[in-house]
């Protein structure tokens, strides 16, 4: 059942209730799998999306922002503790499992411990504590905690029981109840959900998560068109299929000629199956307009979202946050999923929206090297709390009121989930005009005892070989291959300068200033990330798989 709770020494830590009316409210929302050009305010003309539109004309939209790692498990790491995965140590490859000391220093708790309610509402992809996600230690460290484990799919009652009082079957209609919820206090909502009574205290300030497991494939590719589903997942967009646009650089598997990589750099061929729709145009664009649904589902849900605050006599004193865990190909090049460091993987839409910013101030594009790693330290200095010195991003506050345009000269990525799939160890270096990108042995031996029907158990040499991973580039191994392209003029990253005697400059440059990133993001090489291992860790449990098809971690 839902569990509500009111953490009486919270209310200690303000002196009156005036003090605390006066600290905003907080609310991100995370999406998954959404890539930076499925909005209308970046030039998207297909899928509907008037709220985010007015969201973003309402506040400040970041054009460069990116993601530290293009997979959701070390991606919402990021978000929670502001740190690089060199640092945290979290993937599905790892083994492991954050420690409880080191979730105390995530933006939830260091806002709860400060007399914020906190609120989830979800998806949850991180682990925590000695048994990972069976421990429940994240769940009871919220007040408010509607959430599950793992993908929720499109029709979470059939894998999460704690959705199962809802009216609603669909995910984004099942959150949007668990959301009202949370921020009505007139009534109980959900029928059965009993502890609902009891909500958060008038004049604390609260800080709710809410984070969407669409448009990812998980919710795709599980829709049945059901004749009970809202009409907008049956039929929305699909009088437009054939209009659908695709990629720019979309090549279907039979025509793929030259291979973006080397074929010893990424191993294609043991690409997961769940990305096999990218193949041919008609798969493809059934994929793209389910996701082209979501995101207007998400797009509703953020409008009544907004109604409410102001129903609620919120809305004056709530920031927004929007983001995305990462993007996704879409068959640019013949490729699918994630897990590389192109900007379809790495680029998301972000939005703040501070409802008490002067209206100048509003309505701006702002170009700042924005990072997942920020938004945690953003959270807290908008709660007028010190960022902890285990955060490693930075504030984007004074972007957004204007205060400076830039945060950095040039933003980091990098991708360590390495496994039996054919996904190389990359980091990368961006800046406003030049992306590098480096590679590193894809090391197939590895996987000599995986069960290709089986493929996702985390086996002891994979957990020691992510372990040496985190330092081996910064103790002097050297890329297999790399990438260069100009960015303005290269926007779809297709002619790679790399090897051209004329940018060989421009390349060590580039070179220099990715050692240097990846070195501060890991910090001390002889300190390990704040983890435990994990035996038997999978994606949302500990417990043995009923099947040998084992879940999809993505």
């Amino acid at each position: 059942m839902i569990r509500c709770r009111i953490v009486l020494g919270a209310l200690l830590v303000l002196t009156a209730a005036t003090a605390r009316a006066t600290r905003p409210n907080l609310i991100f929302i995370l999406t998954d799998d959404q890539r930076y050009d499925t909005l209308g305010v970046t030039g998207n003309t297909f899928i509907e999306t008037p709220n985010l539109d007015q969201l973003a004309n309402d506040g400040v939209f970041f054009a460069n922002a990116s993601v530290n790692s293009a997979i959701c498990t070390p991606s919402r790491a990021c978000y929670f503790l502001g740190q690089y995965e060199r640092r945290h140590g979290i993937n599905f490859n790892s083994g492991t499992a954050m420690v409880p000391e080191a979730w105390q220093k995530s933006y939830p708790m260091v806002l709860r411990d400060h007399g914020y309610f906190t609120g989830y509402i979800g998806k949850n992809h991180v682990p925590i504590g000695e048994r990972a996600y069976d421990t429940g230690l994240i769940d009871e460290s919220f007040d408010f905690w509607y959430a599950g484990h793992a993908h929720l799919r499109f029709y979470p009652k059939r894998h999460h029981e704690i959705f199962r009082h809802a009216r609603a079957d669909t995910q984004i209609e099942i959150l949007e109840e668990g959301t009202m919820s949370f921020l009505r206090t007139d009534r109980d909502f959900i029928a059965g959900a009993n502890a609902f009574l009891r909500h958060r205290p008038p004049g604390q300030p609260f800080a709710l998560t809410i984070a969407f497991n669409v448009p990812h494939g998980a919710a795709a590719s599980t829709m049945e068109l059901r004749p009970s589903d809202p009409e907008l997942y049956r039929t929305t967009y699909r009088d437009r299929l054939d209009a659908l646009p695709l990629p720019l650089n979309y090549v279907a598997r039979n025509l793929i000629r030259t291979p973006k990589l080397p074929p010893d750099v990424l191993y294609a061929e043991f690409r997961q199956k769940g990305y096999n729709y990218v193949d041919t145009p008609e798969t493809l664009r059934e994929r793209l307009v389910r996701q082209a649904q979501l995101i207007t589902g998400v797009d509703r849900f953020v409008g009544a979202l907004r109604a409410t605050l102001a129903s609620e006599g919120l809305a004056e004193n709530t920031i927004i946050v929007f983001t995305s865990d990462h993007g996704i190909m879409n068959g640019e090049w013949g490729l699918g999923g994630k897990a590389l460091n192109y900007e379809a993987c790495l680029r998301v839409p972000l939005i703040i929206y501070d409802p008490r910013q002067p209206e100048d101030r509003r309505g701006r594009r702002s170009m700042a090297l924005a990072e997942s790693v920020d938004i945690a330290p953003t959270l807290l200095d908008y709660a007028g709390i010190d960022i902890p010195d285990t955060m490693q991003g930075r504030s984007l506050r004074p972007v957004v009121e204007g205060l400076v345009e830039d945060i950095r000269e040039a933003s980091f990525a990098e991708n360590l989930w390495s496994t039996y799939f054919g996904n190389p160890r990359i980091e990368s270096v961006r800046t406003h005009e030049w992306k590098c990108i480096r590679y590193f042995k894809n090391d197939r031996s590895l996987f000599a005892n995986v069960d290709p029907k089986n493929p996702y158990p985390v086996l002891p040499e994979q957990v020691e070989a992510y372990a040496r991973w985190l330092t081996a580039s910064i103790r002097g191994e050297q890329p297999v291959y790399e990438e260069l392209f100009h960015l303005p003029s290269d926007p779809q990253e297709n002619v790679n300068l790399a090897g051209r005697p004329a940018y060989q400059a421009v390349l060590e440059r580039m070179r220099a200033e990715c050692q240097r990133l990846v070195t501060l993001a890991k910090g001390d090489l002889d300190t390990p990330p704040a983890t435990i291992v994990v035996p038997g860790i999978r994606e949302g449990t500990t417990r043995p798989p009923r099947s040998t098809s084992g879940p999809v971690p993505e």
